[in-house]
Order: C-alpha cells, then structure tokens, then sequence
C-alpha cells in the first residue's frame, strides 16, 4: 500500500464521525479519492433508502480528500453543492472525487457517488465543492 494512502487512512481513523459511517478509503492520490461506506440499516431513511445525509458526507469527504492530497492535509470545506439522482441501492456506496482545478490555496473538485449492487454501480448523486487550505491557527479551538 502506498504511504499516501496509508496516511490518508490514518486521518480517516481520526474521525469520530467517519469511523461512526463505517467509512474506508480505498484510493488516495493526487487530485483523486475514494471512499466507501457498507450500507447498513441504520442509515436508512423511512422509506428504506440510505439517507441523503450520509450520501452528502461521502461527497464531502472524498471531495476534501481529493482537495487535500493537492493542498496539504490541512483543508476543510469551504462550499460545496450535491445533486442527488436516484436513491441508493444496494449494500455499498462508493464515492470518487478528484481535483478540477487547483491554486495555491484551493481547489475546486468534483465528486460522483455510486450505489453499488451485486457488483454493478449505479451513478445516485453528483456534487461539486471547494475546499480551502487552512493556516495552523484556524486549527485550534
């Protein structure tokens, strides 16, 4: 596994809210991520689809993970806008991010998110954000 990864699998970790998800990252690489999440009944809205929260956090993470492997581990969301397609079917979603463009103090990038069922992915949501570098003092509380 390269060290990209591994670090980025190390940050994941750190995330009470993402451990929480059940999140994996399964590709970390310049200008690109992936993160996958098992669907399980608990994320599921009343009508048994997964809930567009937990869509909307796997394009915001691999959105900033793609961002941050351009910028710098120090990032956050600045905006970002999803576009939900279909619900999500199946047992796993996968989102894959990557940079559109980036600057010297952010990048712009693009996200789809897939249900996967059997094997086969359906395309659920499509989201676009910007994620900001930040400075060492808008990190502590």
């Amino acid at each position: 596994m390269d060290e990209m990864l591994t670090m980025g699998r190390q940050v994941l970790a750190m995330q009470p809210f993402s451990v929480l998800m059940g999140a994996e990252l399964t590709a970390f690489s310049a200008g690109h991520s992936e993160l996958k999440i098992p669907v399980r009944q608990e994320l599921r809205q009343q009508h048994g689809f997964v809930h567009g929260g937990v869509i909307s956090y796997a394009a915001d993470n691999a959105l900033t993970y793609a961002g941050g492997s351009v910028l710098g581990p120090a990032v956050v969301t600045a905006e970002f806008k999803i576009n939900y397609l279909r619900p999500v079917v199946g047992d796993l979603i996968v989102a894959r991010a990557s940079v559109i463009y980036a600057g010297k103090n952010q990048a712009v990038c693009r996200c789809d998110v897939y249900g996967m069922s059997e094997g086969k992915e359906s395309l659920c949501a499509t989201a676009q954000g910007t994620i900001r570098a930040i400075g060492q003092s808008q990190l502590e509380p």
